[in-house]
């Protein structure tokens, strides 16, 4: 061992408590209360945490290694950042995105719109794998629908969250779903299976309070005249044919077979360059501009411009950027052992197995809120909990199920996540607004954890679901 390796010290309990409250102090008071950039903020509390671990014998070099490993492990997630951008711009100069809103405002009605948007973007994200493709795609074009109806933009917003984090959650190949599993040390199949227990449950809770809360949405509610605009609209900018659809039902089709996610929506993309040029003659040389730069010819009209004048790659860089300080923030986070130090002492306070559950989540939470991104918490939450889980005979699956309640539906909560910016950006919505109606995404974890109060969802080694002794 190296004169330098032995002058590394692991930090002490204390420490680990002041650098994880210092950092989220530096993280809340520069956001919320000063309202700075999150950027720079996030980029503070990473020099913060540096200087600290330099203290303890970790050199620059050391610091730059554990962010550029955290960098790795999420480079392929942060890739399809890119492509989210590409496929959004694309969709929306071949007209299938403007011809979603088209169709939806002709045929569903406001009654029933919230429970019916719910399915739609729950099958599209179940089909597609990726929350944020769904969001970006068949959730934009339900926030042109509800607009179109007068519904607020933060309850259709919610609805487009629940459905799209529902999809992510369940879908075979998402990548949170392949993720948590692989953190835990289990399999796709059972992780799934385990979170049946708590997420369809929570699903029909969900499809139940959107159907109520569409009923104030009847048809006296309706707004004819803003209908108009955006019908009218799109007519005169866009030629409006089923055929626009071709991209949706290709993508859809090519991950129900599941074809790759990434090398999929390269395919749909390229067919909506197709039809943009070939439909819309748009000139080529526009649209592969476009796809770097987004959409953004003007139709005259505000309402409509705010939904359709965005994509392309350029709109992702804010998020990219963000994850990138995010990402290797908390690699020197848990890389040093901060997170180690602090989970250890919750551990050794939890008696019954039942508690497990709101710790899990509380933790991996707390981990996007100190990381600000989820796949970097799944991933050490996983590894953290994985023995603690095998020394007390509870499944594996159980761990990874706690990591999805506790880390892909909570991530929307947190307003420096990269998903809650890809969310502002993508739909206009910040999540202050509204994770009051992300149902879905509170309903889900805090069922669990009732649940296993009553001893349901607690999984031994070699049984069914038994009640915790």
């Amino acid at each position: 061992m190296s004169e330098s390796e032995k002058q590394k010290r692991e930090p002490g309990t204390l420490l680990s408590l002041i650098v994880f409250g210092a950092a989220i102090a530096i993280i809340l008071a520069g956001v919320v209360i000063l309202q700075y950039d999150i950027h720079i903020i996030l980029l503070l509390a990473l020099i913060f945490v540096c200087l600290v671990s330099g203290t303890l014998g970790y050199s620059f070099d050391d610091l730059v290694g554990f962010m550029k490993k955290a960098l790795g492990q999420a480079m392929s997630a942060m890739i399809i950042f890119i492509f989210i951008g590409i496929i959004i711009a694309s969709w929306i100069f071949s007209g299938t995105v403007p011809a979603l809103i088209y169709y939806g405002l002709q045929y569903i009605k406001p009654a029933v719109f919230l429970p019916v948007g719910l399915l739609l973007c729950s099958i599209t994200s179940m089909s597609i794998g990726t929350s944020w493709g769904t969001i970006g795609t068949m959730g934009l074009a339900m926030m042109g629908i509800g607009s179109g109806m007068g519904i607020p933009p933060a309850v259709t917003a919610g609805m487009v969250i629940s459905g799209a984090a529902f999809g992510d959650k369940m879908s075979p190949i998402s990548d949170t779903t392949n993720l948590a599993p692989a953190a835990a040390g289990t399999t796709l199949h059972k992780h799934i299976g385990a979170m049946c227990h708590t997420t369809i449950p929570a699903y029909i809770i969900t499809f139940v309070a959107f159907t109520v809360l569409g009923m104030s949405y009847q048809n006296g509610k309706m707004n004819p005249e803003t209908i108009g605009i955006f019908t009218r609209t799109i007519e005169e900018n866009f030629t409006i044919t089923p055929i626009l659809l071709i991209p949706v039902i290709v993508l859809l089709i090519l991950n129900a077979i599941r074809f790759p996610a990434i090398p999929g929506m390269a395919i749909g993309s390229l067919l909506a360059v197709i039809l943009a040029v070939t439909i819309q003659g748009q000139p080529l040389g526009d649209v592969v501009a476009g796809l770097n730069y987004g959409y953004a010819k003007s139709t005259g009209v505000d309402i409509v411009d705010s939904l359709i004048c965005r994509g392309g790659i350029q709109s992702m860089m804010y998020t990219f950027s963000l994850s990138c300080i995010a990402i290797s923030f908390g690699g020197v986070m848990e890389h040093v052992g901060y997170l180690r130090k602090i989970v250890a002492i919750i551990i050794g306070k939890v008696k019954r197995d039942a508690s497990l559950v709101p710790v899990v989540i509380a933790s991996t939470t707390i981990g996007t809120l100190t990381m600000g991104e989820v796949y970097l918490s799944i991933i050490v939450n996983g590894n953290l909990y994985r023995e603690t889980f095998e020394k007390r005979g509870l499944r594996k699956e159980m761990l990874s199920r706690l990591l999805e309640e506790g880390g892909t539906l909570t991530q929307y909560f947190v307003p420096w996540s990269t998903t809650s910016m890809f969310v502002l950006a993508a739909l206009g919505v910040g999540a202050g607004e509204y994770w009051k109606f992300a149902v879905l995404n509170y309903v889900n974890p805090i069922l669990s954890i009732i649940l296993a109060l009553f001893g349901i969802g607690i999984l031994r080694e070699g049984t069914m679901i038994e009640k915790n002794q």
